[in-house]
């Protein structure tokens, strides 16, 4: 009778599926990914000062306030601290030049949450990845901002204007051994920061170790970022400027917003292809397009159009490449 009255007063939870959950949120993720882009963050304001903070601080700030204004227009759930429009706002400013003025910051900000976000329903909907929307509206917008580059003293004594990919696509490769003394000059320059750029492409270390953090943690799988930039280094490495297989693959790898686009952009979980397969042929893809543009187009560099491109087809990916329904290799045989 005692126990019979136990299991009448227990009570029981009704939901829907998935029934096993494991601690990990979305906040949670978001704010470890943030985590992530800190030491390259920081690296960005050391190496470039005062206008690097101040854009990085109002590129967040715009994303956070933009967010939480048009959640309260929509009338949702106010969802604008969870990290992710802080992610938003630090990777778009980690993509543009240290030297654009903050109200394009903001703006591009504003765009990225209002437009390329939101416009499509709000997190997990966006087809396309929303820094990347961003900065794509500010080149066409103010085209010499996002391309101007303030003059800096590297440590081999040398003062460029311009970025590494620039230099190459304006006046050859050889100028950049001029400007860096030898190739071990320029690659320590590469991996380390002492190069000119957006403030998120100099230190190519801190950026590789906060993509590791990401891939040890199970937030980004490995595939993508290693085949990108695996693309990228094989085909600059064959289509040489002085004919097949007289290119500079480790140049290519770690130049331009290569490594941050594959670590923290090309592996963005809502704008990627479910399947293994998919994901595979869509960093492949993104890594010939930002081959084809930086050799063939009027741009030094080809990232960012890149990841938007595959973006769009990532929906026939999915179409094309399938998952395995889950038991229908058993069910087919039974069948026979």
């Amino acid at each position: 009778m005692d126990t019979q009255m136990k299991e009448t007063n227990t009570i029981y939870t009704v939901s829907a599926s998935p029934h096993v959950r494991c601690e990990e949120t979305i906040s949670k993720i978001m704010w470890r990914v943030n985590f992530a882009l800190a030491p390259a963050a920081i690296f960005g304001i050391i190496h470039f000062g005062l206008p690097a903070l101040i854009n990085i601080i109002v590129a967040i700030v715009s994303a956070i306030a933009a967010e939480y204004a048009v959640q309260k227009i929509r009338k949702v759930r106010i969802t604008a601290f969870d990290g992710s429009a802080c992610l938003t706002g630090l990777l778009l400013a980690m993509c543009v030049p240290p030297s654009l003025p903050p109200y394009m910051m903001a703006i591009g900000s504003a765009i990225a949450i209002v437009i390329a976000k939101h416009s499509m329903g709000g997190l997990g909907y966006n087809i396309f990845n929303p820094a990347h929307i961003g900065r794509a509206a500010l080149m066409v917008s103010w085209p010499v901002a996002m391309t101007g580059w303030s003059t800096m003293q590297t440590k081999v004594d040398a003062v460029s204007s311009a970025t590494p990919l620039g230099i190459l696509k304006e006046q050859g490769y050889g100028s950049l051994l001029d400007i860096f003394g030898s190739k071990s000059n320029l690659y320590q320059a590469m991996l380390f920061g002492n190069r000119n750029g957006s403030i998120g492409e100099t230190c190519t270390v801190l950026l590789i170790l906060g993509g590791i953090y990401l891939i040890y943690k199970g937030y980004i799988k490995w595939e993508i970022p290693v085949v990108m930039i695996g693309t990228v280094g094989i085909l600059t490495w064959v289509f040489g400027p002085d004919g097949l297989f007289t290119g500079d693959p480790v140049f290519h790898m770690m130049a331009g917003g290569l490594i941050l686009g594959a670590f923290f952009m090309a592996t963005d979980m809502v704008t990627i292809p479910i399947t293994k397969l998919g994901q595979i042929i869509f960093a492949v893809g993104a890594g010939m397009l930002t081959v084809l543009i930086r050799l063939k187009g009027g741009y030094p560099e080809g990232v960012c159009y890149s990841i938007l491109l595959m973006n769009c087809i990532t929906p026939l990916i999915d179409l094309a490449i399938k998952p395995k329904r889950f038991g229908a290799k058993e069910v087919i045989k039974w069948q026979k």
